[in-house]
């Protein structure tokens, strides 16, 4: 990952990296995708834990502390623990791991990675998969909430207008244009700025190379002196 300019590396496995530890006991793999595409086939030992349908839209106070208990609930039944290295995949490196990987980041988890490429880059590499589901030991799950790695409504609406912020919409272009609507009400946060998800990804499911992001994001006025907010 070094050769790609990441700053932070380590965030992001290879097949290979993840191969050579599937027989270690302190590895806690996590499958992102539906089940049903867990159930044809999977990386060997991973659990089952698709978060992609599970949201909140209110972030006062109360029904943000009833989410984060529930979350925690779900990781604590697929054996996530803080003492676990902890590796997402989906089907590529797509929203599904990343949002994983956000929960985790969010509750305090120091030891969290993304499969590069996803399970595609898995069997691309010759890798094994597997269709039995492995039965999780419950875990201990109590996080330590990273308040800062998250903007709430009120936050958003402090921000507005300021020349340091950038709100960043990585839905669909048809989403934030609001011709698709899948939400309230269609359309963007005012003056938020647009790059769908997928322009972080190459032909094969993998992230670009850091320059290249560098590059698409810069063009979009986001730049590392700036605050920046993703929805």
């Amino acid at each position: 990952m070094t050769e790609r300019g990441y700053v932070n590396p380590q965030l992001l496995w290879m097949p290979a990296e993840l191969h050579g530890r599937l027989n270690d006991p302190t590895l806690c793999l996590i499958d992102s995708r539906p089940g049903e595409e867990y159930s044809q086939g999977h990386i060997p030992g991973a659990q089952l834990l698709d978060l992609f349908g599970i949201s909140l839209s209110d972030t006062d106070p109360a029904p943000l502390k009833a989410f984060s208990w529930m979350i925690e609930s779900l990781m604590s039944l697929r054996g996530i623990s803080f003492d676990k290295t902890v590796v997402l995949y989906g089907e590529t490196s797509d929203v599904r791991a990343a949002r994983g990987f956000w929960f985790l980041e969010y509750f305090g988890h120091q030891d969290v990675h993304v499969l590069d490429g996803g399970i595609r880059a898995w069997r691309e590499a010759g890798y094994p998969v597997a269709t039995e589901a492995k039965v999780a030991k419950p875990a201990r799950f109590e996080g330590d909430l990273q308040a800062h790695t998250l903007a709430t409504y009120r936050d958003i609406l402090e921000r507005l207008g300021k020349s340091d912020v950038v709100l960043l919409d990585v839905r669909t272009e048809g989403e934030y244009l609001g011709t698709t609507v899948r939400a309230a009400r269609g359309g963007t946060i005012p003056g938020a700025v647009h790059l769908e998800w997928v322009q972080n990804l190459d032909a094969k499911g993998r992230f670009k190379p850091a320059a290249e992001l560098r590059q698409q994001y810069e063009a979009l006025g986001i730049t590392p002196d700036k605050e920046v907010i993703c929805f």
